[in-house]
């Protein structure tokens, strides 16, 4: 017999039982889940015909950018350079260092003033942190393909451009990007230990956002400064070393993006890529575009026969129903956001710790398949996240007591979730022992991908 006793699939849930909650503490010894599959399909050989043919590649946008996405950062160790880029490198050390040195000079007669010119933290005078500083000169020596003279212009520019814009002093603007928060913000590290940065096109649609950002010249200019004080802020967190993370992931969702014809977002972006591409080189590893609509996939073909080799292969772009797929290539689920199909909360104080290792299960297609969780004890309080790729499968949550004269406690009453379904985060306190059962019912052609994560304790 099964007693229904709450349906919240998408939001934390109170502990369901009838004695009141105690403190609790965390138990040691905890079980694995059995997993135990109960219906799968008779017919494997028409199955797995039809998973080829899903397959089998279409000649389209997406996938020709996808088999160019095969950008690797280049290692920062003297070791690993070819020879013509160890001799540009060092050129450009001497040029640096020669001219670096007759600034400074000029810049002491002027005000008496000693300084040591630095950016992004690393002292530019080779003989002072010189592996930081090959990172560094490094970055603008790719960002033109190693031609020493205009990588060099490159960054005297950047270093007019920072003082004249007093770059160095943006950190302490705190009134910046009020209210725009919504549109921009990093958040969790991908496969390689990079920033992740969100870039949230959809939240212009808001009139108020829309006009806070981009309703002046000055309201623009004060949204392109905040940009360039988040790409800072990250910066600050990058040590430089060779073999360190030194460049950060972008993900530009276009999900109810405002379209291009609207010149002001027009203009706005693109003064933003310039300024970031021009000031900041180098620092994108990755440009993940996720949710892309048609009319992308038709502007990008005109643009991309313009672009680098070196430049499309940063590019990846993911339709609505591959949001969370793609990005599990780059950024591991429990640091997906929950919005994307990942497991990364708001507040994920539950599951802070390095003991709550991410399960995957299997599902076969056209099959059922049940995660047992076990609750040996009276009085334990399970809390769990689980998400399906994809989804568009059945799910259901109860508890099924050891005895088998007590009622089946339904948690979670079976329903159908679609594709943009959020992750599942829940809890439940038993009053008896038993185990709580996660049912995934997949009735497609196509196989999906469980993960979950479940933390239990006891009072």
């Amino acid at each position: 017999m099964t007693v229904e006793v709450q349906s919240n699939g998408t939001e934390r849930t109170k502990p369901v039982t009838d004695v009141p909650a105690e403190m609790v503490k965390s138990i040691t010894d905890q079980t694995e889940p059995k997993v135990a599959t109960t219906i799968e399909t008779k017919q494997e050989g028409l199955k797995e015909q039809l998973e080829e043919k899903i397959k089998e590649p279409t000649a389209t946008l997406g996938s020709i950018i996808e088999k160019n996405s095969s950008f690797r950062e280049e290692s920062n160790f003297l070791t690993d350079l070819k020879e013509h880029e160890k001799k540009a490198l060092f050129e450009l050390r001497s040029l640096v260092e020669t001219n670096l040195f007759k600034l400074n000079g000029e810049e002491k007669e002027k005000d008496g003033v000693d300084r040591e010119m630095s950016l992004w933290g690393v002292p530019l005078m080779p003989n002072k942190c010189p592996e930081k500083n090959n990172v560094i000169l490094l970055k603008f020596l790719r960002a033109r393909e190693f031609k020493l003279k205009e990588a060099y212009t490159m960054l005297e520019k950047n270093l007019q451009w920072r003082k004249d814009s007093k770059i160095d002093f943006i950190l302490d603007e705190t009134a910046l990007g009020e209210n725009l928060h919504s549109t921009c913000f990093m958040s969790g590290t991908d496969r390689e230990n990079r920033t992740v940065c969100y870039n949230i096109l959809g939240a212009f649609k808001s009139h108020a956002i829309y006009e806070r950002a981009f309703g002046s010249e000055e309201k623009k200019s004060n949204f392109l400064r905040w940009r360039v004080q988040l790409m800072e802020k990250a910066i600050e967190k990058l040590e430089f070393e060779p073999g360190r993370p030194a460049s950060f992931v972008q993900v530009i969702d276009l999900k109810d993006a405002p379209s291009l014809t609207k010149k002001e977002i027009r203009v706005a972006m693109k003064e933003a890529v310039d300024l970031l591409q021009d000031n900041y080189p180098e620092f994108v590893a990755k440009s993940i575009f996720i949710n892309v609509p048609f009319w992308y996939y038709a502007f990008s073909s005109m643009v991309l026969p313009f672009l680098t080799q070196r430049t499309r292969s940063k590019f990846v772009l993911a339709r609505p129903l591959r949001v969370t797929e793609t990005l599990l290539k780059y950024i591991s689920i429990e640091n997906i956001p929950v919005s994307y199909g990942g497991l990364k909360g708001d507040d994920d104080i539950e599951f802070s710790g390095d003991d709550c290792r991410v399960l995957e299960q299997l599902v076969k297609a056209n099959s059922i398949e049940s995660i047992e969780i076990p609750l040996p004890q009276n009085g334990m309080t399970l809390v769990w996240d689980l998400t399906v790729l994809g989804w568009e499968v059945n799910y259901k949550e109860e508890f099924v007591p050891s005895d088998e004269g007590s009622y089946t406690i339904l948690i979670q009453k079976a329903r159908k979730m679609n594709h943009e379904e959020k992750s599942v985060h829940n809890s439940f306190k038993n009053n008896e022992p038993g185990k709580v059962v996660f049912t995934i019912e997949n009735c497609n052609y196509k196989k999906k991908k469980a993960f979950y994560r479940y933390k239990t304790k006891c009072c």
